[in-house]
């Protein structure tokens, strides 16, 4: 029998579980999302959330509550009788009297192997850890950040080459295949619970503007996980002089490479600079306010003087 389900979530990231949850023929009785947010260059415009988008599209009820700590939208969440709420980075604490509501409880979508990368940004962090592997967990939630049990896990492997956005395109959709999968085991009543381990644990924390330039005394491989880690967004920079002046530039895509130098030395026409140990290549820029280009794109229309 189709599950009356509430979908939480908010960014690009949680849209593919939405239609697929849909697909599915389960009874979407509302979305909550993130209110509408200033953008645009003024930030005059209200834009809605990619989820809220979608769900009007679907024609689903939509609710972007700026908390759901207050007891009328408490009140609110638990008059819609839902058997279960599927929670995908939605971007706000649920109280107990939330997490109570739905028959079954909430279940959340993390992108990462727990207990390692609990929290905001497990993308980034695996990546710029230098992790060989992630993945994505359903897990039913509790109180505690991303601690509740697992129900299901699927593994996908860093390469060398992938950046955030990559691996967030990637884990998008294996999210939405496994949540499917959790759901339809739990309208079969066989959906199992696996305690998450006591060791292990690590923590995502939301990424900083101030860590986000680029430190060439680190090692290359360290560098280009950090590159390669904010991109495409925020993206890792530094300041580059050009033709004289020092301006800022996006690295948002890079490779290991080889040379010995001074920590930010160029150290060929092909934007290899050196690092504390070993060098990368930089292969992908983009100057404040500009478009990305690729490294050869970049020096026709820059002569890069320095490295900062």
């Amino acid at each position: 029998m189709p599950l009356r389900i509430i979908f939480m979530g908010t960014p690009d990231f949680s849209v593919p579980s939405l239609i697929e949850l849909a697909g599915q023929g389960h009874e979407i009785v509302a979305v909550y999302t993130q209110p509408p947010r200033p953008a645009g260059r003024r930030g005059l415009e209200l834009k809605k959330s990619p989820v809220h988008e979608k769900a009007e599209q679907f024609g689903f009820p939509v609710f972007t509550p700026e908390s759901l700590r207050n007891e009328q939208e408490q009140q609110q969440f638990a008059s819609l009788d839902a058997d279960v709420a599927i929670v995908i980075a939605y971007g706000l604490i649920l109280p107990q009297a939330i997490l109570d509501a739905p028959r079954y409880g909430c279940y959340n979508g993390h992108a990462s192997l727990l207990p390692r990368w609990r929290g905001a940004a497990p993308i980034q962090r695996a990546i710029m850890a230098g992790d060989s592997e992630t993945g994505t967990m359903v897990m039913k939630m509790e109180a505690g950040l991303d601690t509740g049990p697992v129900a299901l896990a699927e593994k996908v492997a860093i390469t060398r080459t992938m950046t955030a956005g990559d691996l967030h395109d990637r884990l998008s959709l294996m999210t939405a295949d496994l949540m499917v999968r959790a759901v339809g085991a739990l309208e079969r009543g066989s959906l199992g619970l696996t305690p998450q381990a006591e060791t292990g644990v690590t923590y995502a924390s939301k990424i900083e503007k101030g860590e986000t330039r680029i430190d060439w005394e680190m090692k290359a491989n360290a560098v280009d996980a950090h590159i390669r880690g904010l991109s495409p967004f925020p993206g890792a920079w530094c300041e580059m002089e050009l033709a004289g002046k020092k301006t800022r530039v996006k690295v948002l895509l890079s490779r290991l490479s080889e040379g010995t130098a001074s920590p930010a030395t160029i150290l060929d026409e092909n934007l290899t600079i050196a690092c504390g140990q070993g060098a990368v290549q930089l292969l992908r820029l983009q100057k404040a306010g500009g478009k990305v280009q690729s490294a050869d794109e970049f020096l026709r229309g820059n002569r890069v003087e320095a490295v900062l």
